[in-house]
């Protein structure tokens, strides 16, 4: 069983929300679970997988500026800021970090509502207290 674990982070790096997804799904197919719950902010770093036009809308709507590379099959790319997109680094430090809980890494729980509640309970242990 495979799966992808979905983010929205601080800017500290430190998880604000968690959504499971199916592994072979694409990346942007979690991205309106988590796009209610955006908290305010000001830009949003997210990899090409995000780049799709109805999400950058959708953060505009939200006066969310968007920082997604544009995917490489795009005819016109979409330039964004490279030096704020380095910043990227902090979330995925903080993926690296639930990597070091061995029930996460290895994915005992076959179970995704266990496995995501795993991931939850990791990241408050290592982040929020």
């Amino acid at each position: 069983m495979n799966s992808k674990l979905h983010a929205v982070t601080d800017a500290a790096g430190r998880p604000l929300r968690m959504f499971l997804t199916a592994g072979h799904r694409s990346d942007y197919i979690g991205a309106p679970a988590l796009l209610d719950g955006l908290p305010p902010a000001e830009h949003m770093l997210a990899d090409r997988g995000y780049d799709a036009e109805w999400y950058r809308e959708a953060l505009e709507d939200k006066r969310i500026t968007p920082c997604i590379p544009s995917r490489k099959n795009r005819k016109v790319p979409i330039p964004h800021d490279e030096a704020r997109y380095r910043k990227r680094h902090k979330i995925e430090n903080s993926f690296a970090r639930l990597n070091d809980w061995r029930r996460v890494v290895t994915r005992y729980d076959r179970c995704p509502k266990v496995f995501l509640s795993a991931c939850a309970l990791a990241a408050v242990v290592m982040f929020w207290l």
